[in-house]
């Protein structure tokens, strides 16, 4: 019995069939993102182990894959306390870490307001499950220099224009501000250091529900019924522009922090923004707004994002603004559903065993030459089921190549 060979657990070969596709859909998300001035990079998939830990890339940070420093000994194994000190590459976890070391390395050759388009596979070591992979596809686009707000009005049309153009037009945003939820948490009278720790838990509210919040929250001191009653006045309050009622759980709570909210919300930018105080997201970089790609027919998000001011001054040595936001593409490649592209012609050549290789190719050559799209296959007995491949590949017209036949005797016959 043959041995099944499959790939490495958690990630994926794609047939050229599905390969197509997954570019169109790339294609699609690129013409969007360069036709509202965002520029392609590219970065190394590795980076600094140092840098890939420096604490910038939350829990991620505990799924990179480590790469070995060469020449190491048993005698460095054994001497190891942690498996990092083993460790001088990682595999990168993210596009936005290697972003921010590469605005830090270019920052002299990159204009005072810089827009990048960042399309490329990233790794982390998940437990796979479905939706979760090993090895997984990002789009980001970011615009560092941008102190305002609006660059994160550019983030959302953009990506609204990609959306639409991928014909997904149910999809919307959620949007909230850190500032805000640091806000609540002081007004709910949470104490300083459990302020993370607060906000993982309110981040399993879809999860665990309103009661599971407050339970999860007594059990570490605080008074979960109160941070949600801030949170569900805040809602109420982001639309309005009165201050908040001295005698309701707002008395006392600074409106300021939800001007860049509302200005996000009053915005036509081409997509559907709703605001959602309860929304986190697990970067512990982000600084300001903080964005959730969400589709009224799924469970998860397809995307998501936020400001993130202090990261590249960590390696620039000085500070620079920065936002950006991610399309959740192996999520939402299996969403589009495009119109059917007008069919290239592909011509398969069903060679006889007889025709010398070197006549064969020579006849390739002359209709590659013409303009034509041409792939060669041994005829076979089968000729019927081999036919049906060809077509399932995309092969449009095929033609029989025998002993003595040239370009002009050919005879192109479409695939029924």
């Amino acid at each position: 019995m043959a041995t099944q060979v499959n790939p490495p657990r958690g990630m994926r070969d794609f047939l050229p069939v599905d390969k197509r596709a997954r570019e169109r859909v790339l294609r699609v998300i690129r013409a969007a993102y360069e036709h509202h001035g965002f520029e392609e990079i590219e970065t190394p998939v590795v980076e600094d182990a140092a840098r890939l830990h420096a604490g910038l890339g939350g829990d991620n940070e505990k799924l990179a894959f480590a790469v070995m420093r060469r020449g190491l000994t048993v005698d460095d194994l054994r001497a190891a306390e942690a498996p990092l000190e083993l460790a001088d590459l990682g595999l990168r976890f993210d596009l936005t870490v290697p972003l921010a070391r590469f605005i830090a390395t270019h920052r002299s050759n990159l204009p005072p307001v810089f827009r990048a388009i960042q399309i490329a596979p990233v790794w982390r070591a998940e437990r796979p499950q479905r939706g979760r992979y090993r090895q997984f596809m990002q789009c980001d686009i970011d615009i560092a220099g941008e102190p305002g707000i609006t660059a994160e009005l550019e983030l959302l049309a953009a990506t609204g224009d990609a959306l639409t153009r991928l014909g997904i037009p149910d999809a919307f945003i959620r949007i909230n501000d850190r500032r805000i939820l640091f806000a609540a948490l002081e007004h709910a009278g949470v104490a300083a250091e459990q302020h993370e720790r607060a906000l993982i838990t309110v981040d399993k509210l879809d999860k665990i529900g309103r009661e599971g919040v407050t339970e999860e929250l007594a059990g570490r001191g605080i008074d979960g019924a109160r941070l949600l009653a801030t949170l569900d006045a805040i809602s109420d309050l982001a639309s309005a522009a009165a201050p908040p009622d001295d005698r309701g759980p707002l008395a006392g709570f600074d409106t300021a922090v939800l001007e860049p909210v509302r200005e996000l919300l009053a915005a036509e930018v081409g997509i559907r923004l709703e605001f959602d105080p309860t929304l986190v997201r697990g970067m512990g970089y982000y600084t300001g707004p903080i964005f959730e790609i969400a589709h009224p027919e799924l469970p998860f998000s397809i995307g998501g994002g936020g400001r993130y001011d202090g990261m590249i001054g960590r390696f620039l040595g000085q500070e620079l603004p920065a936002v950006g936001i991610s399309l959740g593409f192996e999520r939402l490649v299996d969403l589009v559903e495009l119109p059917a592209e007008a069919v290239a012609e592909t011509v398969a050549l069903l060679v006889d065993k007889a025709v010398e290789p070197a006549d064969a190719v020579a006849i390739k050559r002359a209709l590659v030459a013409a303009g034509q799209t041409v792939r060669m296959q041994r005829r076979t007995k089968n000729v019927t089921g081999l036919l049906a491949q060809l077509a399932a590949s995309g092969a449009t017209h095929f033609a029989f190549v025998r002993p003595g036949d040239t370009v002009d005797s050919l005879e192109l016959k479409p695939i029924a």
